[in-house]
Formats: structure tokens, sequence, C-alpha cells
């Protein structure tokens, strides 16, 4: 049989990777061989186009088991299957799935059964069980050492450091994901499964707060992508991860620009799972800045896509004063995490919000947890959170000297993890350590550090807290005196002035003058309205 020029120059930009050219050839041919249909339904999905993929991995399919090669037309069908799910098509890739496993029980062991463990093994993992995932992987893995598959290989691998960290053996599980990452950055394995294990191993790096491996292997993806430049279905995810480490880094304007990029390259249709995790990202650093309104949108966009919104949202309210609206999300959230790593996720915000709503008792016990936590992963950016956490319940339970050396720690962490907003947010509560000692010097060196670094990255509500507690002019607001911002802290636990004078061993005339003053400069007329806004700038 004769080629067409059409079909050769698609076959040969195919195996040169420019798959943009590989689908333009093909797409003017009328194919009927199954191998050329499995390259074009690869080209279609590399270049973004899913729904013309998902057809032509059909076709392929049925000229794989017209030509009586089994094997094939169940490798066909499980990654139409695999796209289908993803996709949120949940009965059409079920029903592919299972046509694959019946295909598969009518041809000898081959490569294929091993990729049909890969969804068994998957499932386990979402069902907590680890120890099952990982003997259902390591079959894939065997299965894929024997056929020397090596995409196979790196699925079976990745699965089983996946499966390890599930079962808390997270050192042994990151060294499998190195040497998966191997076998990616030296091209032994197909673009798509090299974009899954990207993808997997990213993700689940900063599950686990591996910031480092995080970092680097989002650098490495970029690079990937950018070499690559047709690439689609894996350059939004790629955007929201570098957008990740970007805002970590305290480059915030750069993290917005990355993940609008990726907001609008994922919500194009059929859209990606991932697109509410962009849109949740994007809301958070809103939020951060201030622009709460925009803030709010983007956080029920991201739950339109299937992501909660929580924490971020109950923290949005927290800002807003709507102190109820905050308590009952954060403890509806609360109730629902049961893993631990995701608990470690959402017991920041919890403690946050419980100290502000004076719940002393509950914000105690969700630190206790969340230290205990951190002590079992080893990683130093989340012990440094639960040192933050920590030092926070410390301050409102007047225990400042434990607070101060929780703090000190908790700030040493941020800075070699290089968290740049975190590390500020630290040097705020040592500023107010310091200044509960009587060494305002250090607070005032720990306050202006910390508002240096606010400034430039825009943290509009954490300056406007700062201005209050020095009375500086980080930015144009009402400014209170050391004093005035004592006697309101103690005004807001509700002692009385006769209370707040003998605390202060000043007078209760000059504390009715303070409060006087601070009345004037807040403009409010009464103390629940001074309580409200301690609270709501978490001045306690």
């Amino acid at each position: 049989m004769t080629l067409s020029n059409s079909i050769r120059k698609g076959r040969d930009a195919f195996n040169k990777q420019s798959w943009a050219k590989a689908y333009l050839h093909f797409k003017a041919e009328d194919l009927d061989q199954a191998q050329d249909l499995e390259d074009f339904a690869k080209a279609a999905y590399l270049t973004g186009k899913r729904s013309e993929s998902n057809d032509l991995w059909a076709r392929a399919h049925q000229e794989y088991f017209n030509d009586k090669n089994i094997p094939k037309a169940v490798y066909c069908a499980f990654w139409l299957g695999m796209n289908l799910l993803s996709q949120g098509e949940t009965a059409q890739g079920s029903g592919w799935m299972a046509r694959a496993n019946r295909l598969a029980k009518e041809c000898t062991e081959c490569p294929e059964h091993g990729l049909l463990l890969v969804p068994q093994a998957l499932q386990k993992m979402r069902e907590g069980n680890g120890e099952e995932a990982f003997k259902l992987f390591s079959r894939a893995f065997e299965l894929g050492q024997r056929y020397n598959n090596q995409d196979l290989m790196a699925l079976g691998r990745l699965g089983r450091g996946q499966a390890l960290i599930l079962q808390k053996q997270v050192t042994e599980g990151t060294t499998l994901f190195d040497e998966t990452m191997v076998a990616v950055l030296s091209e032994e394995i197909s673009p798509i499964v090299a974009g899954i294990v990207y993808c997997a191993v990213i993700e689940t790096c900063q599950k686990i707060y591996d910031l480092q491996r995080a970092r680097e292997w989002t650098t490495a993806l970029s690079q990937w992508c950018d070499d690559h430049s047709e690439l689609i279905p894996f350059r939004g995810q790629c955007l929201v991860r570098r957008a990740e480490i970007l805002q970590l880094n305290g480059e915030w304007a750069n993290a917005i620009h990355e993940v609008q990029k990726a907001c609008k390259l994922l919500s194009e249709p059929p859209g990606e799972t991932a697109t509410g995790e962009a849109y949740y990202r994007q809301g958070e650093i809103f939020r951060l800045q201030g622009r709460l309104s925009e803030a709010l949108e983007m956080f029920r966009i991201a739950s339109k896509w299937g992501r909660n919104p929580q924490p971020g949202l109950a923290l949005l309210r927290l800002m807003q004063g709507q102190f109820d609206t905050a308590r009952a999300a954060i403890q509806q959230l609360e109730n629902e995490k049961k893993d631990p790593i995701a608990r470690s996720r959402i017991l920041p915000a919890y403690v946050e919000i419980m100290l502000l709503v004076s719940e002393q008792t509950k914000a105690q016990k969700a630190t206790d947890e969340l230290m205990e936590i951190a002590s079992r992963m080893h990683a130093d950016y989340l012990l440094a959170v639960a040192l933050y956490t920590k030092g926070n319940t410390l301050l409102h339970s007047d225990e400042t000297n434990p607070a101060l050396e929780c703090l000190k720690e908790s700030w040493q962490l941020f800075n070699q993890t290089k968290a740049v907003y975190e590390s500020a947010r630290a040097r705020i509560l040592l500023g107010q350590a310091y200044h509960r000692l009587g060494d305002d010097d250090s607070a005032e060196l720990e306050f202006n550090a910390a508002g240096n670094v606010l400034k430039n990255l825009g943290a509009v509500p954490d300056i406007e807290r700062l201005n209050l507690l020095t009375g500086h002019s980080y930015s144009n607001n009402h400014k209170l005196t050391p004093r005035e911002l004592d006697v309101l802290q103690l005004l807001a636990t509700g002692k009385t002035n006769k209370e707040i004078a003998s605390q202060l061993f000043i007078s209760q005339r000059t504390v009715d003058r303070h409060v006087s003053n601070i009345f004037a400069k807040l403009n409010i007329s009464s103390r629940s309205a001074a309580t409200a806004f301690a609270h709501k700038h978490q001045l306690l």
C-alpha cells in the first residue's frame, strides 16, 4: 500500500514530538490504520483537542480489535477511559474501563494488564488503603519491568511512592519520586505519562510540605512545557503550581499573572479539574491583598468548579468582621476532615478563628494536634506553621516568654524555607511579644522588618494591623499610641476601665481618657464596636 504524503509527514512530525504538525497532517487524511489513529489521538490530546481525541481513541480501539490485536485494543480503551474519568464523565469512563478489563481476560499476560491495575490502585488510595494500593502498584511495576515498558514502570513507581506516603513512610515515598523523575528527565517515557508524573509528584510534594522538591520539580515542569510549546493539557496545571511557588516566594504580582493565565487555559471547554484550584489560588492572593470582593468572586467560581472554597472563605469572613459565619464554616470543615495531612491544612485557620472568637480551649486543642502532626511529618514549613500557631495561642493566654521562643523558631524556619509572607507575619507576633515584655527596641525592629516586607507585597490588611500596633505609617490609616493599643486589647477582652487601670498600673481617669481617644480615632461610639474592631484587625 502506498502511503500518502500527509500520512508520511504526520508520522514523521509525531516521532519528532511536533504534535501540532502531526495533528494537521493526520487530519488531512481519512486514516484507517490503527497505529496512525492511535498517534492521531495522542496528537489531538497533547494539543488540547480532548473531545476529538476521545473519538480517535475509540476509532483506534475498534481498528485494533478488528485486526485481532487485543492488547492494543485494551491499551486504547484504557486511555480513553482514563481521559473520560478525568473529565468527569464517570459513566462513560467506567464503561470503557470495564470493556478494557473484559478484553484483557481474552489475551495472555501483557503490559496492558499492568495498566489496568492503576485505576484499581488509585481507588484504594481514595479509600485510604495505602497498603493494598502499594501491592497493586508494585504488580504494575513488576509487569513493566518484565516487558521493559517504561511508561508502566514510571506509573507503578509513582504510585508506590504515593502509597508509601499515604502510609506515613514519607522518606521512602519521596525517594521513589526522585527515581521516577530521573526517567522523566531522561525522556524515557511518553509525553502523556511524563505529564501525569510531573503533576502528581509536584502535587504530592506540596501536600506533604516538601517545598524543596516542589520548587525543583515545578521549575523542571515549567522548562518541559516551555520546550514543548504546543503542549496544552499539562500547561494549566503547571501554571497553578508555579503560581503557588511564586506566592510562597513573595512574588505575588507574578503569581497572579500566572494563575490568571491558568484560569483562562483550564476553563476552556471541556474544562479541567484543576480549574477550581486555579480560581481558589487567585482568591487567596486577593484576600491577602485586601481585595475582598474580588476574592469572594474567585472563591465562588472555585466552588462552581468543585473546589471547596474553605478555609479561604472563612478567613475572608473573619476579615469582614463576620465572626459567627467564619466560626461556623471553619468548624464544619474541621468536623469533616479526618486525614492528618488534610487536617494540617485547615488547623492553622481553625486556630486563628477560634482565638479571635474567644474559643481558647478549642484553639489550644487544635494547636496541640497540629504540633503533633508536624512532629511526625518532619517538614520544616509545616513545623514553622505549627510553631507560629502555638506562639499565637500562647500570646492569647498571656504566656509571653514561651510564646517568644516558639515564634523565634517559627521565623527562622519560615526564613529557611523562603516563605516571605509567613516570615513577616511571624515577625509581627515577635514584635507583640517583645512589647509585652517591655523590650520596645526589639519590638520596633521586628515591626519595621515586617512592615517593609508587607508593604512590598501589598498585604494591605496586615499593614493596617501593623499600623494599629505601632502607630507608624506603613500606610495612611488610624494610628493608636502603644498605650492606647494596650487599653484597646484589654477592653476587647471584656475588662472594665477600673480593671484595665489596675493591670496597667495607671489611674482610672487616664484609662477613661485613652478610651475616649480610641473611640475618636476609630470613629466608633461603644465598647462593643471597639471589641469588634480589635477582633477584625487581630489585635488581641
